[in-house]
This record gives C-alpha cells, structure tokens and sequence, in this order.
C-alpha cells in the first residue's frame, strides 16, 4: 500500500506557529475586530432600532472572528497529540 506524501509546509506557516508574539497580535487583532463588529451591532440595537436579520448576522459574524483569535493564540493543532 503506497501512502500519500504530506503536504510541505509553507515558511510562513512554520513562523506563525514558532513566532508568539505574531501569534498574539493576529489573534488579539482578530479578537479586537470581533469586539468592534459586535459593539457596532451592540450599538444599533442600544439606540432603539429593530433587530434585523442583519443585527444578528453581524453579532454571528462578531463570534466567528473572535473565535477564530482565540484558535489563532491557543495553537491547538497537534497539541492532543503524544510525541515518542
């Protein structure tokens, strides 16, 4: 059985993942654009105007990006993983 090569990992992968103070602005930029997308949305509603589909997409879109910072600064790829 002939087994499929891995894919090459790119250098600027391999430098995000070794690099943590790349990996703590990008994700604390990534965390940070969350926050003001929600506050934007946050504010909307705040103001007194109907929630819309577009309020909640926004809101959706806000937990997506912070989400996606938090994965950025905790690296959990491979992390489950037991090296021998």
């Amino acid at each position: 059985m002939s087994t499929a090569p891995e894919a090459p990992v790119s250098k600027s992968n391999q430098m995000l993942k070794n690099c943590w103070s790349c990996r703590v602005i990008s994700g604390g930029g990534l965390v940070l654009c969350g926050a003001y997308v929600f506050s934007a949305a946050r504010r909307v509603m705040r103001q007194g105007g109907p929630t819309s589909m577009g309020t909640v997409a926004q809101i959706t879109f806000a937990a997506s990006l912070a989400a996606w910072g938090v994965v950025v600064l905790t690296d959990p790829v491979g992390k489950g993983q037991r090296k021998t």
